[in-house]
Parts: C-alpha cells; structure tokens; sequence
C-alpha cells in the first residue's frame, strides 16, 4: 500500500490556495466495469502506424527541417485539431445562467470536451457531434463522502466500499455563437438523491433533485482551465457585476417577473427578454428539465425535443444488477417519446414568447403541452 502521508500534505496545500475548483472528484460505476477499459480519446479510435520517432540513416546529414519535409509530418497538435493555449475565451453572464464564448469552431471543442469528462471521472453515456450535445454518465462525488476515522486510516485500501446518497451528471451543448467564428458552450447539471421507500429503512430509490447552478459555474470555470488557462486568470474573467472587467461583460441580473404564463397555463409563456437572450434561456432551460434536443434552427426559433422523464431515466440506469450491467448487447426498452417543438419569437419591445407545437406546426393545446410549458416557467420565472 502506498503511504497516505504525502496525499493528505498535497490536500492540505490545494486547500489553503484559492481555486476555481470545489473539492469534486467524481467516480462513475460504469468507469469500474470490464466495458469501461475500451474508452479511448477520440483520436485513437482509428489507430495508425506512427513513425514519428523514426530515426534517420546516421550515415547521412539531415536538418530537421529536410526531414521534416521528406516525411511529409506536420505538428501534431495540427493533426489532432488541437486548440493553442490559452484559448480565446471569455465566460458570460445572464441572471443566475452561465456559459462560454470561445473563439473556436464546435469540431475543434469537441474532443477537448470529451477528454475533459472523462479526465473529471465521468463515463460518456451520449454523444451526437452533429448536435453538438454530449451527456455524461451518472457519478458520485467521493470526496463527500464523510473522512471518518475508519476512512482515514485503512479505508483508502477499500475505498470501493464506500458510497454516498448522491448523484451527479452533465450536459455539454455547443452551439455556434452570435459573433462569427465563436461557439457558446452551456453546461447542465442533473442531481439525484437516495432516500429511503419505508420508515422501515429497508429499501431505497433515487429521486432528483434540483439543478445546481454553482456546480455547473465550477465546470465551466474548469473547462477554461483545460482550454489553458490559469486558476487565477479564470476567478478574474468570471462575472461578478454589471460593470464586469474586460474580457469578461456581466449582463445584469434577470428584472423581477421576467416571464410570465399566460392564459392559466396554456401559454404562450411571455419572456421579458429580447430574442437572443430567450434564445439561449430557453436552450438551457429544456437541458435541465430533461428534454432531449435532436435539432435545432435558431434563425426559425424553433428546438425539436423529445421528453425524457427524469425518474424513469433514473430507474433505468440505478437499479441495473452487475450481471446486467455487463449485458451490454440487450437494448434497453424505451417508453414512446414523441417529438415537440418548442418555438421562440421576438414578441416586439424587448420581449419574446414561447410556444409548444406539435410536428406538424400547430399549438399543442393537450395537457403534455401545458404540462411542458409549466416546467420551463418553473426555470425562466
């Protein structure tokens, strides 16, 4: 066994120095199964012969720049797509919502996201490039789990036998910015919490709990660490007022009452916001409730969704037996998920309102549209 003595110094030294981290290490249950050693970088999927340690004929005289040339090479932070470091970024503000503008294009994001989340310790449970959305696996934070006695001393040795009554899990949507050449990343946080069924404390199951905006903040400040970025240069660039410093433009908090739901619920749902901030309101909006965006059209305001119970998702991923995890080849049944859309307009006056529609462009006048209308005004309220 490893001494324990030079982790609990490196702790105690992170600890006393501002961060713009929380204390978050994330462990997924999948990242323990025999599937989860198959999870490679995206640029070692498609495996080649690299000759780029090839040594040269020590008979002959070659510069590098020959050499170079003769191979045909190319950086290989070129090859990869590799962003420079640190990034043109900047992270902004509206109301209690938080995102990135990067001076990037999505394919050049895309496998530094990826790589990012499974460095975080997360499992990849969704990915659609051609979306721009990717959703992590559900995973527990272990350092909250309490540091007892027990754990302190031989617990690390069995750490695996340790668990907490919590669950995390993100969304990551890219999307092309308004200035030309920039994508906007938004991250959504998903919570679940364990309680007991009975007083009698003999059986448990997973319920969710609210999204975490403060935790979805500390992703995306330690996003712009991995796109190079420094802690310190991060808390200075992140908005703490309307009058933000350079670089960093805070948008002033939402007014009060800044949507309101018309018609006793059945909409259309009116946003005191112009259209490009209802836009990207709304967006995150349907990530956190739970909608699954299979396209999008900003130029006609219109997101095609389908909706995803939370607590069915939940049933379906935490009650699998190891036996069935490793089952992988069965498919998992589906319940019927059928297709909205949910259409944003400006409303003229700095105001703009949103509608559930059916496939066909009509308003969904049943209960599922005043059902799903309420739960984007419980987010935009």
């Amino acid at each position: 066994m490893k001494p324990v003595f030079p982790f609990i110094v490196l702790a105690a030294l992170v600890a006393g120095c501002g961060s713009v981290t929380k204390s978050t290490e994330y462990t997924s249950a999948a990242a323990r199964s025999p599937q989860a050693a198959l999870e490679v970088p995206p640029e070692l999927t498609n495996p080649t012969i690299d000759d780029r340690f090839a040594i040269p004929d020590p008979k002959t005289q070659t510069t590098f720049s020959t050499y170079s040339r003769d191979r045909g090479t190319a950086p290989a932070t070129a090859a990869l797509g590799v962003l420079p470091a640190p990034t043109n970024a900047r992270m902004e503000r509206a109301g209690a919502q938080r995102w990135i503008v990067v001076k990037a294009t999505p394919d050049q994001l895309w496998p530094i996201l990826r790589t990012f989340w499974i460095e975080t310790g997360f499992v990849m449970r969704r990915e659609s490039p051609e979306l721009g959305i990717m959703d992590t696996d559900w995973a527990e934070n272990r350092n909250k789990i309490p540091e007892d006695i027990i754990r302190r001393t031989i617990g690390r040795a069995i750490d695996g036998l340790y668990s907490t009554h919590q669950r995390d899990r993100f969304r990551t949507r890219l999307e092309r910015g308004a200035e030309a050449g920039t994508t906007e990343i938004y991250i959504a946080h998903y919570g679940a919490d364990e309680v007991w069924t009975s007083t009698s404390q003999e059986k448990t199951a997973w319920q969710p709990r609210p999204s975490d905006p403060e935790l979805e903040a500390e992703m995306l400040g330690r996003i712009l660490v991995k796109l190079g970025y420094d802690d310190k240069t991060v808390l200075a660039m992140a908005p703490k007022a309307a009058d933000g410093k350079p670089g960093a433009p805070a948008t002033p908090a939402a007014p009060v009452g800044n949507a309101v739901l018309q018609n006793n619920g059945a909409g259309p749902l009116v946003m005191n916001d112009s259209f490009d901030r209802a836009w990207r309101r709304v967006g995150l909006a349907l990530d956190r409730v739970g909608f699954t965006v299979e396209d999008r059209d900003r130029t006609k305001g219109v997101f095609f969704v389908r909706y995803v119970d939370p607590e069915v998702d939940l049933k379906d991923t935490s009650k699998l037996t190891w036996a069935e995890r490793l089952a992988f080849w069965k498919p998992t049944p589906k319940a019927a998920q059928p297709q909205y859309r949910i259409f944003v307009a400006d409303a003229g006056t700095s105001g703009s309102k949103v509608e559930v529609q059916n496939m066909q462009g009509a308003v969904e006048a049943t209960s599922t549209g005043k059902k799903i209308l309420g739960l984007l005004y419980d987010q935009l309220k």
